[in-house]
């Protein structure tokens, strides 16, 4: 009788695929993408808030100041709450005064939260100066300086436990001379030198 069809040879040792190991570099690679996926968006608010926040001396970070001028046609008499109430009729302004009071014989100024009305009656002309929020700044900086309720301490907990995490698995994710026993350790030493030289040296 004929032999049967060949067996198909065994595989060697060296032709057999090792194991994959669950928490391996390439499941850590994995577990740092989704998180980095995961926290983008507030990466993006923490920064831009962090930038307007560190230059809190030069300008508000959530307002911006604006001075407009406007005419009344003419000069203005009666009493003072005759006079608020024109120019805020005149002005389409619905919100309640905070104060109404003169300044000086000719100034009257009308006085709200984040808004000044200097009201010049010999001339009829009224100064408007006030603050209006920055787009979006104002409310990156509100979450950013944890001044909502409660439950967002713990979004910005998880959101720093998760940088964290992004932070250590990124030190173990390539191995080898580029990795943190090569070129990893000389960068990470120079990330480490600059806030401890700062501190020092200031």
């Amino acid at each position: 009788m004929g032999d049967g069809p060949a067996r198909p040879a065994r595989a060697t040792a060296q032709t057999r695929r090792a194991p994959r190991r669950f928490f391996g570099r390439a499941f850590l690679r994995s577990l740092h993408r989704d998180a980095g996926y995961l926290v983008v968006g507030l990466t993006f608010v923490y920064a831009l808030s962090g930038l307007a926040v560190n230059h809190v001396a030069d300008r508000d970070p959530s307002f911006d100041n604006y001075e407009w001028t406007h005419q009344l046609g003419g000069p203005i008499s009666g009493s003072d709450s005759q006079i608020s109430q024109r120019v805020l009729d005149a002005l389409k302004i619905h919100d309640t005064p905070r104060d109404v009071y003169r300044s000086t014989d000719d100034t009257l100024d009308i006085t709200f939260d984040k808004r000044t009305l200097h009201v010049t009656l010999s001339q009829g002309s009224v100064l408007d100066q006030g603050q209006e929020p920055r787009f979006f700044l104002r409310a990156a900086n509100y979450l950013h300086l944890n001044r909502g309720k409660k439950a967002w301490t713990y979004v910005a907990d998880t959101y720093a436990v998760v940088l964290l995490f992004l932070a250590v698995s990124g030190l173990f994710m390539i191995k080898g001379r580029q990795g943190l026993i090569g070129r990893g350790l000389v960068l990470v030493s120079l990330g480490a030198a600059v806030p401890i030289a700062y501190v020092l040296l200031s």
